[in-house]
């Protein structure tokens, strides 16, 4: 079959979401597609049960349910739907109410917001302002902390200072004690009382009712409370409040960005591939990755609003696919690994080797239709810079069809509300229906939870082997042997020295280390004062 004529049959546009998606450039043939029927009508059904209100998370036993945010009517219980619908006109009020000055900070009406979060707390709703934002239009400006590094926070407090008491600061956690979050959160509270303001004055919280920091925010009288349930995870949070907030704030209409994936949810329950973009990606994936994530997914954009998509992909695809165990306990090893950055930049940075490089990767395209949301200029006689962005996203895709690399073709209409709900919801969707696939499930995170429970058994190392040096602190010095002996973890002697080495750049509780430079001869003693 010719290229065109394949174009013609596996190239889809659903008009009524405004969405395109070309699968002619990946080399499956028409038996494997129809061999694939059987297996992904048994992931409709299973998405079909979870949608229902089935126990989809088994560690937590809860629901997942990021599709009701969009569709209350769809919700398994009347309360359920209310509380969604009550939260949705709680964030519109509370917007408006700072909009018109009604809510202000204690310098006057807010300015700016800065929300403190990490992982689906922080990267959907940087997504989606960053795409958004139109500084002559935003109703305020945002700035985001969204790490546990005490420099990148600094940053951010320098970039505000002195407007603090006309800054509103979003805590969004769903536990209530995430350290990265609370971290934040802390150092700006000192930030607040150093400048002589209250810092509840100013606070907002996103977490789950009951939580520590909903007690937290009843117990200080903060500006307001929004809702994260236990049947929204993290990174697909975006359509609740922790995604709604943010952009109602910005001033965007978050009735548009609602409907976007409503509607896009509406196309990818049909039951028909052909019919469905969320089954074609799933099974696109399935066939290039040969059902084990054999190859990188590298998502390019050409469009420098959607430079953050691949960071948000990232987490919702990897954390939702990187899995152990198969949902019967098998161990399988499954996982999608996602990367990119923006179309054209990348054309200058690793395009080359995905062109004459190793071919341990597939690429999906994002096409924009619309060039700018205001006139385009001329560069050249006939020509605008978005003529050339456009030209540079044909041209990559023909260059790397010519060298027999696959790819696929995501279109969108524009960058608008609408269109980035129905982005959001497109590959949430291919999420749920790949991971029935391979047979995983993409609703909860063991592999997280463990690396925070291995973090918090570090910062008690840390506070053991302090404690040590402190109270021997007339003797000369010690060795990481001699610590770790001291202390008895003798297994932990590199995450020690580890310890000891940056305590001690630092000036912390006032180690120093003397002796050598490497781990057997370094010497580290706290001085008696």
């Amino acid at each position: 079959m010719k290229q065109w004529e394949r174009f013609c049959s596996w190239y889809s546009w659903y008009e009524t979401i405004g969405l395109g998606v070309d699968l002619s450039r990946v080399g499956f043939s028409q038996e494997w597609w129809d061999s694939m029927q059987r297996p992904i009508q048994k992931a409709f059904d299973e998405m079909e049960a979870l949608e229902a209100g089935a126990i989809a998370n088994p560690d937590e036993q809860r629901m997942v349910g990021h599709y009701w945010l969009r569709a209350p009517e769809r919700a398994p219980s009347q309360q359920i739907a209310q509380a969604i619908q009550q939260a949705i006109q709680d964030v519109q009020e509370f917007a408006q109410a700072v909009h018109s000055g009604k809510q202000q900070g204690a310098q006057g009406p807010f300015t700016q917001f800065v929300l403190i979060g990490i992982g689906g707390s922080a990267l959907g709703p940087q997504f989606l302002t960053y795409a958004l934002s139109q500084p002559k239009r935003d109703k305020l400006r945002a700035f985001f902390v969204d790490n546990t590094d005490p420099d990148g926070i600094d940053r951010v407090l320098e970039q505000l200072d002195g407007s603090l008491g006309k800054t509103l600061c979003l805590i969004i956690s769903k536990s209530g004690g995430t350290p990265e979050t609370r971290n934040g959160m802390i150092r700006f509270r000192q930030a607040y009382e150093q400048a002589g303001l209250s810092f509840p004055r100013h606070a907002v919280a996103i977490t789950q009712p009951g939580s520590k920091l909903d007690r937290l925010a009843i117990e200080e009288k903060w500006l307001a409370r929004f809702p994260i349930w236990e049947w929204v995870g993290g990174r697909t949070s975006a359509t609740s409040a922790v995604g709604l907030l943010p952009l109602a704030l910005l001033g965007v209409e978050i009735e548009q960005f609602l409907r976007g994936a409503r509607d896009c949810d509406q196309q990818t329950r049909l039951r028909d591939p052909r019919q469905n973009p969320a089954a074609q990606l799933a099974l696109m994936w399935y066939f290039l990755g040969d059902g084990r994530g054999a190859k990188d997914m590298v998502i390019l954009p050409y469009k420098d609003r959607l430079e953050l998509f691949a960071r948000y992909l990232q987490q919702l695809v990897m954390e939702s696919l990187g899995k152990k165990h198969a949902r019967d306990g098998r161990i399988v090893y499954q996982g999608l690994t996602v990367y990119g950055n923006k179309g054209s930049t990348d054309q200058h940075a690793y395009i080359q080797q995905l062109r004459d490089g190793l071919r341990n990767f597939f690429v999906v395209f994002i096409e924009v239709l619309q060039e700018t949301w205001h006139q385009p200029v001329e560069i050249e006689p006939g020509l605008t810079a978005g003529d050339y962005l456009h030209g540079f996203l044909l041209g990559t895709r023909q260059a790397l069809f010519e060298a027999d690399r696959p790819s696929i073709t995501v279109t969108i209409r524009d960058v608008s509300p609408y269109s980035l709900g129905v982005l959001i919801a497109v590959f949430e969707r291919a999420v749920g229906l790949y991971a029935s696939l391979i047979d995983i499930n993409a609703y909860h995170q063991p592999g997280v939870e463990a690396g925070k429970k291995a973090a918090a058994a570090v910062l008690e190392l840390q506070k053991q082997l302090v404690h040590f040096l402190q109270t021997h602190s007339s003797q000369a010095g010690f060795t990481v042997e001699e610590i770790a002996q001291g202390i008895g973890r003798p297994e932990e002697r590199e995450t020690i020295f580890k310890l000891c080495e940056r305590l001690a750049v630092n000036g912390r509780y006032g180690i120093q280390k003397g002796g050598g430079v490497g781990p057997l001869e370094a010497r580290y003693r706290i001085p008696s004062t």
